[in-house]
């Protein structure tokens, strides 16, 4: 008999009202990304406003710039996370359905496409205020674990991305999955909560790392060595945890070419995984170049 933890009833919507005859709701998820963003703002101001954690005790930039920053980071947050999700893993259905593009209140973000989106608007931030760009990465940083944990939470509250079959102690029955998903003959299907896992490495271990690097290692005092560790850290928890995640049903039933490919290739990669891996590179090339 395969053990079984039941999914909690929760429902995906903190509250909702009704205005002029329409029905608005406050999503967890919503709830997830504007304390995330909030919590990391406070993070990296925090940071910019102790100059003993910088080389020769002078922050990177002022604390006003951390807060003019913010609305260029929700931005690219929003558009470089829904633009990958399309342009990664459902390309098809959007080129036949290029109106829905943007219409983000239908669900569907990638956390690579948001980590570009932010990239590129820390670059074009850094140039019109000449700012050291490594570190203002670094400082980045250091505001981004607290989003990938309460978010995961949050995927797991919305009962997505979850994870392959498993007869574990600690496997969750989702809703809507049965006997025949597991190669059962009957009973219900417990799956790993991928989620949680994700929650745990990417945002609550990796950010207590880079908080514990930056204010007790001094790892701030060498520009790379903090955006280093976040890049490679991110990429291993997510190319781990997507051995056991769900793959992605979209490589095959919406015929999107590059996932298509690497399930002929082999190499069994899923798209989390193809992604994840420039991460690790880049983590690590950057802790190489900062220590040498």
């Amino acid at each position: 008999m395969r053990a079984q933890i039941p999914f909690p009833d929760i429902s995906p919507e903190l509250f909702s009202i009704s205005l002029f005859g329409a029905e608005f709701a406050l999503r967890w998820y919503a709830l997830a990304y504007i304390v995330g963003i909030l919590i990391g703002w406070r993070l990296v101001l925090t940071a910019i406003r102790t100059p003993r954690l910088w080389p020769k005790d002078t922050a990177p930039m002022t604390a006003q710039q951390v807060e003019d920053f913010l609305t260029w980071a929700i931005i690219g947050v929003i558009l470089g996370g829904r633009l990958g999700y399309v342009l990664f893993y459902k390309p098809a259905y959007y080129l036949q359905n290029p109106s829905e593009i943007m219409q983000i209140w239908t669900g569907g973000m990638a956390f690579h496409g948001g980590m570009l989106g932010v990239v590129v608007a820390g670059w074009l931030f850094c140039r019109k205020y000449n700012l050291f760009k490594l570190q203002f990465t670094d400082a980045l940083a250091l505001g981004v674990a607290p989003g990938l944990l309460l978010g995961r939470i949050a995927n797991f509250i919305n009962a997505e991305l979850w994870g392959r079959a498993t007869d574990l102690p600690w496997g969750v029955v989702f809703p809507g999955f049965y006997a025949q998903d597991c190669g059962q003959v009957a009973g219900v299907c417990a799956r790993h909560p991928s989620q949680l896992y994700e929650a745990l490495l990417e945002g609550l271990i990796l950010g207590s790392v880079l908080l514990w690097l930056a204010w007790k290692r001094g790892a701030l005092k060498t520009p790379g060595v903090v955006a280093g560790t976040f890049f490679a850290g991110y990429g291993l928890a997510r190319f781990l945890v997507e051995f056991v995640r769900q793959p992605d049903a979209h490589f095959v039933a919406e015929g999107n070419p590059l996932g298509l490919a690497l399930q002929v290739s082999g190499y069994g990669f899923t798209m989390g995984q193809l992604l994840s891996l420039p991460m690790i590179l880049l983590g690590v090339w950057l802790i190489s170049r900062a220590r040498a």
